[in-house]
């Protein structure tokens, strides 16, 4: 039996906390088209952490969601490309709502540019994300989408 490092699953769940508030500043970006650098200052001092309607936010990995946030943007036509060419016959990316888009676009990202963090927990995590905004069915789509993703970008 091996003893997790409590290390590890501090910057695990900042890390967690991370992708969820990527997922909910690229979806804010998608509505309104917030610029980026204000964007990142509302997350970094009212949302990262912070404690929202009685809800206590867990403290994010800064430096990691920033990465996310400005990977995603930077390389948002060759992540849709990505996304697009993995999608059922007949489904477009405008077809997806923004929350889904905005998931997939951050997986995505990370399979590509952080070879750093697993494969396979990159799908876990923005699995996980998808259900905190969908059900079963939807979270199984992202799981799908990814992994047919990460079989391209990170092939064995």
């Amino acid at each position: 039996m091996t003893k997790s490092n409590p290390r590890t699953a501090a910057r695990s769940k900042a890390r967690a906390a991370a992708r969820l508030g990527a997922v909910q500043a690229l979806y804010q970006h998608d509505m309104e088209q917030t610029p980026v650098a204000q964007l990142l200052h509302e997350f970094h001092n009212h949302r990262l952490g912070a404690e929202i309607e009685d809800a206590q936010y867990a403290e994010a990995d800064v430096d990691f969601f920033d990465d996310v946030v400005k990977g995603v943007l930077a390389r948002e036509g060759e992540i849709d490309a990505a996304i697009a060419g993995k999608l059922a016959s007949g489904w477009t990316l405008q077809r997806l709502d923004k929350p889904m888009k905005a998931i997939l676009r951050c997986g995505t990202y990370e399979l590509l540019a952080r070879a750093d963090v697993p494969t396979r927990a990159v799908i876990t995590e923005y699995v996980d994300v998808a259900h905190a905004f969908y059900d079963k069915r939807e979270a199984g789509f992202v799981n799908g989408l990814l992994d047919a993703i990460g079989k391209v970008a990170r092939p064995l």
